[in-house]
C-alpha cells in the first residue's frame, strides 16, 4: 500500500509543471504569413515582437525569453492545432497576433482551457470580450465596434445617410456588419443593402454591381487586407466614385494605402489606433522598426510591440509565467509605452487605448514616403470602447 501511494506521488510530481519551467517566458505569434493579411500583420508582428523582447532585455526571471512564430492560413483547425501543440508540448506562455476573428475564437476556447495567456492584436469581433472572454485573453488593438464608430459617425455628419455594405463572410465581417447597421440607424440613416464576399475573394465585379444599383451615398467595406485594396480598386474601375458614390473602409492599415497608392486611397477616413507620424514616441518607434524590415510598421506591428512588452513587464511583476497570475499583474499594470500610455486593462480584458481618426492625404500633401494619413483627431477610449454596463463578459460582475 505504502509503495503504491509513493508511486502516485512521484506520478504527480512528474506531471506538476516545477518552478523552473513556470519561469520561462515563451511567446508565440500565430497569424497569416502568406495569404490576405499577410500584410495586415505577417512577418512584421514577429519583428515588433523581436523588438519588445530585446528592449526588455532578453530574458525574465532569469531565463533568455524565446519566441516563435507560424503561419495560421487563416484556418481555425490549423490554428487551434498549432495552439494546442504549443501551449502542451512546446512551452509557449503566450500567443500574439491571431490576425483574423475566427482564427482567433478558436484559439480563445483553448487558451481558456489551458489557463494561458492570449494576445489579441489583429482580430476585431468583440465577442472576444464579450461572449468569449476569458480571464487570461486580452482585446489590444480595435474591435469592429470601434472600427464602426469612428468611421461611420464622421461619414453620417457629412451627409453620408444611406449606405450599402460589402462584407467579409465570416464572424469579422458579419460582427463590423451588424455594428455599421446599428450605428447607422441610430443616426438617422438607412442601410440599403448588404452583401457577403467570401475571404480572399479576387473579383469584387458582382459586389460592387449591387451596391453601385443600390443608389446608396456610401458603399461600405466591411473586409480588411488584400480584400480591401482589391475591392477599392475595382470600385474606382467600375466607376463607382465617378458616378458620386463615395466609399468607406471600415479597417485600413498603412499597408493597404501603401499598396492602393494615394492616388486612389485619398479622402479615405478611418479609424486607426496607431499612426507612426502621431507623436514623437511613435515616431522613434517606427524609425526603428522601418530600420529593420524597410516597412513602416501598422497599428497591428505596433499593437504587438505593446503587448508583448506589457506581457513580459507582467511576468517579472508576477514572478512567474503561469497565466493566471501573469493576467492579474497585467490587468493591474498601466500600460508603459508609445501605443497606449498609461492605459489601463478592463476586468473583461479590452485594454483602453484612444484610438485615431485618420484620412488618407491627396498625393500632392504627401512629402515624403509614407506620409500617407493626417490625423483628424484623436477619440478618447471611453467615448468610442463600448462601456463595461453593455458587456457580455461572464467576469463583468453587474
Amino acid at each position: 500500500m505504502k509503495r503504491v501511494a509513493c508511486l502516485v506521488a512521484a506520478a504527480l510530481l512528474a506531471a506538476a509543471p516545477s518552478a523552473r519551467a513556470q519561469d520561462a517566458a515563451k511567446i508565440g505569434i500565430l497569424n497569416d504569413q502568406s495569404g490576405t493579411y499577410a500584410e495586415f500583420g505577417g512577418l512584421g508582428s514577429v519583428e515588433a515582437a523581436k523588438l519588445a523582447i530585446e528592449d526588455f532585455g532578453g530574458s525574465v526571471l532569469g531565463r533568455p525569453i524565446e519566441l516563435v512564430a507560424a503561419d495560421h492560413q487563416n484556418k481555425p483547425d490549423v490554428a487551434a492545432g498549432l495552439a494546442r501543440r504549443w501551449y502542451d508540448v512546446d512551452g509557449v506562455t503566450a500567443i500574439a497576433d491571431l490576425t483574423n476573428s475566427a482564427v482567433a475564437l478558436a484559439v480563445a476556447g483553448i487558451a481558456r482551457e489551458k489557463q494561458k495567456v492570449a494576445l489579441y492584436n489583429g482580430p476585431a469581433t468583440t465577442r472576444l470580450f464579450n461572449e468569449d472572454c476569458s480571464a487570461t485573453g486580452f482585446m489590444w488593438t480595435f474591435d469592429t465596434a470601434t472600427s464602426a464608430k469612428g468611421t461611420a459617425l464622421s461619414i453620417l455628419r457629412e451627409g453620408g445617410d444611406s449606405w450599402y455594405i460589402i462584407a467579409a463572410d465570416y464572424a469579422f465581417g458579419h460582427q463590423l456588419t451588424a455594428d455599421i447597421e446599428a450605428i447607422v440607424a441610430a443616426n438617422g440613416g438607412k442601410t440599403l443593402g448588404t452583401v457577403r464576399a467570401p475571404l480572399s475573394t479576387p473579383d469584387f465585379s458582382s459586389f460592387l454591381l449591387q451596391a453601385q444599383a443600390s443608389k446608396a451615398k456610401i458603399v461600405a467595406f466591411a473586409n480588411a487586407g488584400t480584400d480591401t485594396i482589391n475591392s477599392i480598386k475595382q470600385a474606382g474601375e467600375f466607376g463607382l466614385v465617378d458616378s458620386g458614390q463615395k466609399l468607406a473602409a471600415m479597417v485600413v492599415v498603412l499597408s493597404d494605402v501603401h499598396g492602393l497608392g494615394l492616388d486612389k486611397a485619398k479622402g479615405l477616413i478611418t479609424t486607426s489606433a496607431y499612426y507612426h507620424d502621431a507623436d514623437k514616441p511613435s515616431r522613434a518607434f517606427a524609425d526603428r522598426y522601418m530600420a529593420r524590415t524597410g516597412k513602416m510598421p501598422g497599428m497591428i506591428q505596433a499593437s504587438v510591440y505593446s503587448s508583448v512588452s506589457h506581457y513580459l513587464r507582467a511576468v517579472k511583476a508576477a514572478g512567474t509565467a503561469a497565466g493566471p497570475a501573469v493576467a492579474a499583474k497585467m490587468k493591474e499594470l498601466p500600460v508603459e509605452d508609445f501605443f497606449a500610455p498609461g492605459a489601463r486593462i478592463r476586468e473583461d480584458g479590452r485594454l483602453m487605448n484612444d484610438m485615431l481618426l485618420v484620412e488618407a492625404k491627396a498625393p500632392s500633401e504627401s512629402k515624403a514616403a509614407w506620409d500617407y494619413f493626417k490625423v483628424v483627431r484623436k477619440i478618447p477610449a471611453a467615448e468610442i470602447i463600448a462601456p463595461l454596463s453593455q458587456s457580455k463578459c461572464p467576469l463583468v460582475k453587474k
